[in-house]
């Protein structure tokens, strides 16, 4: 009798392994390549699971929860030098994307690589921030709250796919993302960044959004690894439990 139970327990356990999870049935299924209905079908599920579909693997898009991220690792060398890492990171405002382009959404998805273009009115990054550092005279080695307001994004996922087989059904995989991201305007907020000085604080905040071009370029390689560990993240989660073929109408 022991026997027969592990048996049904090991059957019950193969069995929900190895299940595909499957669109929403409120969701339009296209055809392969047919980019006009993937874009419609990819907003509609934007705006109707802004809290995720957890089934899916989908996170919530409205407070993205995301892994820790390195921005700067200077050596500990010369009169300037910084690292600077965020954990506890939040972003706010994926639920307001509206994807523009697509393309490589076609029955053989290796044959070219895989784009999607959106648009996000404001993003909004939250963290724990962590940064050691000297710029000239001044020492910094200190804890504190972030926010980053990114407005009027653009972004394009241009990504690499390897194809896995599970059950008899293909499943992508990302090896390979690379953001394209620009914006109208960059708004940041690092409180705490003197604990002695509060009016330095205030006014390295202003100097830091009077120049937040000239911020953006010294800090772009990090932070397109950001936005890249990001958009990973979600698309990586939705591929792993939906197969490919079970997001598109047979042919």
């Amino acid at each position: 009798m022991k026997k027969l139970y592990l048996s049904i327990a090991i059957y019950y356990f193969l069995n929900t392994a190895v299940k595909s999870a499957l669109l929403p049935s409120d969701l339009e299924k296209c055809r392969y390549g047919d980019s006009s209905c993937i874009i419609k079908s990819i907003n509609d599920l934007i705006r109707r699971y802004p809290k995720g579909i957890p089934e899916m693997g989908l996170p919530p898009l409205d407070a993205t929860p995301l892994n820790d991220i390195p921005i700067l690792n200077s050596s500990y060398r010369g009169p300037i030098w910084l690292t600077f890492h965020m954990r506890d990171t939040v972003n706010k405002g994926f639920n307001n994307a509206t994807v523009t382009h697509v393309a490589g959404f076609n029955r053989d998805p290796r044959k070219e690589k895989l784009v999607i273009k959106a648009r996000i009115p404001r993003l909004i990054h939250e963290a724990t921030y962590d940064m050691q550092g000297q710029i000239m005279l001044f020492k910094s080695n200190t804890t504190g709250k972030l926010q980053s307001d990114f407005q009027n994004v653009n972004v394009t996922l241009t990504f690499k796919i390897i194809l896995e087989y599970r059950n008899n059904k293909r499943y992508l995989k990302i090896y390979e993302l690379v953001p394209l991201v620009s914006l109208d305007r960059w708004i940041i907020l690092l409180d705490n960044l003197y604990k002695e000085n509060i009016d330095l604080t205030v006014i390295l905040n202003r100097v830091f959004n009077e120049h937040w071009v000239e911020l953006w370029n010294d800090l772009e390689p990090g932070l397109m690894h950001a936005f890249s560990l990001a958009f990973s993240r979600i698309l990586n989660k939705v591929f792993e439990n939906v197969a490919y073929d079970d997001l598109f109408l047979p042919d």
